[in-house]
């Protein structure tokens, strides 16, 4: 998968663009501007209008698709990222006249306005995200069963919901989590290895190196 680096520039997006699922190795968060973005990400599906923010942690993945009118977007970096992830700001106008003039400023603003969106449940193709990305161990036939879907049609839900299947999408989740531990302790790269369930520090190397571009020990080298 493609490997996108964000930066705070502003990005104009044709009506019906599609962006494939894809990975960030650093943190940025998304100011809708105008125009309307869905997004499915590790976090859950969300509608982005106008005044909404997308939050991305590093390494996380989403994929995205923009709206009939198209959509208008400022990506930002923030230091201190809001603790959820789909969220709004109070008065849009000022961040965005700010953002022409104090790129700097505008980030501070958007930081100080954010406000989280009130969270409802969602669907199971989001109940089943969620439950793969804190457990390697359901069963993904188990499960379809107590959801009353036959297999194959939980794998192509899932899929046309988030873009991969059911199976990727866990595999993803605990590359991820080894990446983070990679980066953010000074534990050995074989025991992050094992306990992210990998067969060793070779396999675990080759995923994070495929999913995100670099290895783990350029990871921890990393500013």
């Amino acid at each position: 998968m493609r490997l996108v680096l964000p930066a705070e520039v502003v990005s104009l997006n044709e009506p019906g663009r599609i962006f494939a699922r894809h990975h960030h190795l650093r943190a940025y968060v998304a100011l809708i501007v105008s125009g309307i973005c869905d997004e499915a990400g590790d976090c859950g599906r969300f509608c982005a209008r106008a005044g909404d923010v997308l939050v991305h942690r590093p390494f996380e993945a989403h994929q995205d698709s923009i709206g009939p009118l198209g959509a208008k977007i400022i990506n930002f970096h923030l230091d201190d990222l809001p603790d959820t992830t789909f969220g709004f700001v109070v008065d849009l106008d000022a961040i965005v006249r700010t953002y022409e003039r104090d790129p700097m400023a505008a980030s501070r603003m958007l930081r100080e306005q954010f406000l989280a969106h009130r969270m409802v449940a969602g669907d199971w193709p989001d109940l089943l995200a969620e439950r793969l990305s804190r457990s390697d161990s359901v069963r993904l036939d188990q499960w379809a069963e107590l959801q009353g879907l036959h297999p194959n049609s939980l794998s192509r839900g899932f899929k046309l919901a988030y873009g991969v299947s059911p199976k990727r999408y866990r595999f993803e989740q605990m590359v991820s989590r080894a990446a983070r531990k990679a980066r953010a302790s000074g534990d050995a790269l074989s025991v992050i290895a094992a306990d992210a369930g990998f067969a060793d520090q070779a396999h675990m190397t080759r995923a994070i190196s495929a999913m995100f571009g670099v290895t783990p020990g350029q990871l921890r080298r990393l500013s």
